[in-house]
C-alpha cells in the first residue's frame, strides 16, 4: 500500500506539473481588440502633437514680440 501511493503521489506531482507547463512555450499574443487599443492610444498622443507644437510656437512668437516691443517703446 505505500509502494502504491509513493508511485500515485510522484504521478500526480508530475503530471501536474507537465500540465502547466503544457503552452509555457507558446505566447498567447496579442489580439484585436488590444491591438485596436494601444492604436488608439497612439492616435491620441500624435493628434495631441499638432496643438502643442503650434501652442510651443505661438508662446515662443509672444515672449519675442514682447522684448521687440520694448525695445521699440524705450527709443522713442
Amino acid at each position: 500500500m505505500r509502494t502504491v501511493s509513493a508511485t500515485l503521489l510522484s504521478l500526480m506531482i508530475t503530471a501536474s506539473a507537465a500540465l502547466a507547463a503544457g503552452r509555457g512555450t507558446e505566447g498567447e499574443g496579442m489580439g484585436m481588440f488590444a491591438a485596436l487599443f494601444i492604436a488608439f492610444g497612439i492616435l491620441i498622443v500624435l493628434f495631441q502633437f499638432i496643438p502643442g507644437i503650434m501652442l510651443l510656437v505661438g508662446m515662443l512668437k509672444g515672449i519675442f514680440s514682447a522684448n521687440e516691443k520694448k525695445v521699440h517703446d524705450g527709443t522713442k
